[in-house]
């Protein structure tokens, strides 16, 4: 997530103003909209607060994962629910891209064809 979320002690919040540009959800009287669809706020002081919108609740209305690390003020939404299942039966890893040891970018799609080995670590 940018640099325009904050972190207060319910959770990580977003101006509201902001939020469509950066999540694609803007807040309408009407609930959550993006497009022709909208989803209802059945309790809206619970998603704006502390002048901003509760990522972890805009997260549970949407019926997405949100993880936060309040160490490094880094908040990440992921992918609902539906598309990770589907992703999950068809075996079929998201498109992503990494540099090499020299700086060239390679995505995941550049190799769809071949079998790769993926090996992914933290040091934390």
């Amino acid at each position: 997530m940018p640099n325009d979320t904050a972190i207060f002690a319910g959770g990580p919040r977003i101006d509201p103003a902001t939020a469509e540009s950066t999540l694609g959800w803007m807040l309408k009287p009407e609930g959550l909209c993006r497009d022709d669809t909208c989803v209802l706020v059945p309790d809206r002081d619970a998603l704006v607060s502390d002048g901003g919108v509760d990522v972890r609740v805009l997260g549970e209305l949407l019926d997405r994962p949100v993880a936060v690390d309040d160490a490094s003020g880094t908040t990440a939404v992921g992918a609902p629910r539906g598309a990770r299942r589907s992703a999950l039966q068809e075996l079929r890893a998201p498109d992503f891209s990494l540099p090499d040891l020299d700086g060239t970018w390679h995505s995941l799609s550049d190799h769809r064809t071949k079998k790769r080995l993926l090996v992914a670590f933290s040091s934390w």
